[in-house]
């Protein structure tokens, strides 16, 4: 195994070495639970739970930690403007949240603190770093980080301390002594969440709450700390700051960030108009698990740290290419043969497979061998190879399985039909089944051609010539087909 990972503190891929042999500890910032997720919730979840799936699968025992945070001024604001407890607002959101996730087919994070629940361990680092002499209390009641007391604060951004003291604005409530000063704790106004502490009654600051949980969970040292790239600054280099600052030691080795979701090449915001949820898209679907694993497939399409760019046309292009590799699937299983389960094909595939996402989980070349194994199926069908081909699509299952792909019963996302074994009244249904998913493709290629679509009706017209289906577009309009 040569696994390089794309380091974000050092800019370079660097050759993945865990602190442990055998054993990765990992922490994934979480959701802020205020409101649906969104999108670029979606791409944070999609994406770590591959990197989890893919070292698990290469033999790694992985620890994976993923926090939400449920309390903080966001949530505050949302339940002070709708009059709800702030606790059950989190709860509702929370579980709004595990329902999304069962949609995207990510798997629960082996634990998920939250904020709440660790005052004690944030109390015990602010006082850490009190003690050290990197946290003060302002005369707001407020307690702050000294940045420039640490020394290598502006390392993982690459942003000097000019640069940020030239963006830095004080609030006028605040009591700061340096303007690059960040809150450790908050004073309670009145009405707010309140916990006591050491500085008086208050709750804990965002940053504080990552260290504090991520430590608790994993250790001082651990081997991968991964999030949305808009948290490189301030949210993960104020943790790198606070946590090396009371603990004297190397908080991470591997820094993980994943690119911006932009809409029509315009970076996703509420503001811009341009903001969807999980729910948006998937209510766009009558089945949620399929529309579920088209978001995924489409998430995956793109390697993780580059801009994801997400359009209806994207999505139809998503679902089409997710079609395809189902299809090969429900093809290959219609073929009779007494192919056992556990035959393996030694063929290439999966050592191709296997290079790719050694490459920092480069998914996108990843699924181009997914594709290859779908033409190596079709290939195999026309030749009268039943059993290889059912071989073939054990394999490109499997491998589909560790990127959380092909889970699903291929009739179900075709939109047919199931298919019965072991009778003329079962071969009658597949050839009708098959039927049926010939016509719907071609009802999806002209619909295509109609609104001057002209990539995805190539995409079909490809998909039903890999499945021996030859088309003839006639003048009125219409389509005939025939098998060869």
């Amino acid at each position: 195994m040569a696994l390089q990972i794309y380091n974000s503190f050092t800019r370079r891929k660097e050759r993945f070495e865990p602190l442990t042999p055998g054993r990765v500890g990992m922490y994934v910032c979480g959701m802020t639970v205020y409101d649906f997720c969104h999108l670029g919730h979606a791409r944070v979840l999609v994406v770590f739970d591959m990197v989890v799936r893919v070292l698990r699968a290469w033999g790694y025992d992985v620890e994976y930690v993923r926090n939400i945070t449920d309390i903080d001024d966001k949530i505050i604001a949302r339940a002070t403007e709708i009059g709800e407890p702030f606790r059950h607002l989190t709860e509702r959101f929370i579980d709004a949240m595990h329902q999304d996730e069962e949609i995207l087919n990510v798997a629960p994070p082996d634990q998920e603190p939250r904020a709440t629940g660790h005052i004690a361990e944030i109390i015990e680092l602010t006082r850490k770093l009190e003690q050290r002499g990197l946290a003060y209390q302002g005369g707001n009641g407020d307690v702050y980080f000294r940045v420039r007391e640490f020394e290598a604060y502006g390392q993982l951004s690459g942003r000097s301390l000019d640069d940020l003291l030239a963006g830095a604005r004080v609030e006028k409530d605040e009591a700061k002594d340096d303007p690059l000063d960040f809150v450790l704790w908050k004073r309670a106004k009145p009405g707010e969440p309140m916990w006591d502490s050491p500085w008086g009654e208050g709750r804990p600051g965002w940053h504080i709450e990552c260290s504090a949980m991520s430590t608790r969970c994993l250790g001082e040292h651990f081997d991968i700390h991964g999030g949305g790239m808009d948290l490189r600054f301030p949210h993960h280099e104020n943790e790198i700051a606070q946590t090396e600052g009371a603990t004297g030691c190397r908080f991470v080795n591997t820094w993980m960030h994943n690119g911006f979701v932009q809409i029509d090449e315009e970076k996703m915001s509420k503001s811009l108009g341009n903001f969807f949820t999980i729910r948006d898209l998937v209510g766009q679907d009558d089945d949620p698990a399929r529309a579920g694993e088209v978001i995924r497939f489409l998430v995956l399409l793109s390697h993780y740290r580059s801009p994801l760019n997400f359009s209806t046309d994207v999505m139809d292009q998503a679902r089409s290419g997710l079609e395809r590799l189902y299809s090969a699937l429900f093809r290959a299983r219609e073929q009779s043969s007494t192919t056992h389960a556990g035959a393996e094909a030694d063929n290439g595939f999966g050592a191709a497979f296997d290079k790719a996402l050694e490459d920092d989980f480069n998914t996108p070349s990843a699924i181009a061998v997914l594709f290859d194994l779908v033409r190596e199926i079709n290939r195999a069908i026309e030749a009268g190879a039943g059993p290889e081909a059912k071989v073939l699509a054990n394999q490109l299952e499997q491998l589909g399985g560790r990127l959380g792909l092909l889970y699903q019963e291929p009739a179900t996302i075709l939109g047919i039909g199931g298919v019965r074994e072991g009778s003329t009244e079962a071969a009658e249904t597949a050839s009708s089944d098959r039927d049926v998913l010939i016509e719907t493709l071609i009802e999806k290629r002209r619909r295509a051609r109609q609104d001057k679509d002209f990539q995805l009706s190539d995409e079909v017209r490809t998909q039903l010539e890999e499945m021996g289906v030859t088309l003839e577009d006639r003048p009125d309009g219409s389509t005939s087909w025939r098998r060869r």
